[in-house]
């Protein structure tokens, strides 16, 4: 009941903060659009010539059309489809990896610590673009590259700070009560442990996700990301020809899509710490 009182607690906090909230709508927002994109209720007719090449934005066309008479708002809502899968794949795949190394690593000690925080050492020393960029060289052009690339990389935070909590929490009396009652190592970590740590989790999940976005768009700007497609990194690699045309609103739709998630998430983020860890409150 104490547990469920101090989530209880942590959500009103969120709950009063009215730019958590904004922030909070326009996440949902985008991910109804992802949501609809992929099951081809909007923006399933991308690809078709809706007009003039290069017509600018009216009450026709909101936001223009590009070089192929093709709506940019139509591509701006599939972008947001290839973002927010990029998103959730990433946490999909980051999230137990950083997970449970962490928590091994700050649990038992020794030889596994010394070997995980070598692994997450050496990731972090590694220029992530560069490591990005090598990974889904290997795997091959394409969305699913850049799931893995990103999955594969992103894990080193979290288990960073995963491998501190346990540390403290695994000397702490509930700890040890759960011990002296016969309670086993994968009990103590798994039952008792992690539920005290989840907080880290859904905060630097919603960190990592704008991170995740942020990446696809420059690997898809470089054209080693996503092919076939609309992407808001594409978009803006198309983009850069037709400024010094004057065709801005490919550019224009693309970048502030991007930057009015990355801001909500980056909002969301912070107050969510600040909701769960009070004491991190204003730092």
């Amino acid at each position: 009941m104490k547990e469920n009182s101090l989530w209880k607690d942590s959500f009103k906090r969120l709950a009063q903060d009215k730019t958590a909230m904004i922030s909070l709508v326009i996440v949902i927002m985008y991910t109804l659009v992802a949501l609809l994109s992929a099951m081809g209720l909007i923006a399933s007719d991308w690809a078709r010539e809706v007009g003039a090449s290069n017509l600018p934005p009216s009450a026709e066309h909101w936001f223009g059309t590009d070089i192929f008479g093709r709506s940019v708002l139509a591509k701006v809502l599939r972008g947001t489809q290839v973002a927010m899968s990029v998103g959730v794949a990433t946490a999909v795949i980051s999230i137990p990896i950083g997970v449970f190394l962490g928590a091994i690593a700050g649990y038992f000690g020794g030889w596994i610590d010394d070997a995980v925080t070598w692994l997450y050492t050496t990731f972090s020393s590694i220029p992530n673009i560069m490591l990005l960029i090598s990974i889904t060289m290997i795997l091959g052009k394409g969305l699913f590259a850049v799931y893995i690339a990103l999955g594969a990389t992103s894990w080193v935070t979290l288990s960073r700070l995963i491998r501190g909590e346990v540390m403290k929490h695994k000397e702490r009396e509930y700890v040890q009560a759960a011990g002296a009652i016969g309670g086993g190592h994968m009990r103590k970590l798994f039952r008792h442990i992690l539920p005290n740590v989840t907080h880290i989790v859904i905060i630097n999940t919603s960190l990592q996700f704008q991170i995740a976005i942020k990446s696809e768009v420059i690997l898809s700007y470089l054209g080693i990301g996503v092919q076939g497609e609309p992407s808001w990194g594409t978009m803006i690699d198309d983009a850069k020809l037709e400024i010094s045309r004057g065709v801005w609103w490919q550019l224009a739709g693309a970048t502030l899509a991007m930057f009015l998630i990355v801001l909500a998430f980056n909002l969301l983020g912070d107050a969510l710490r600040d909701s769960l860890d009070p004491k991190l409150k204003g730092k």
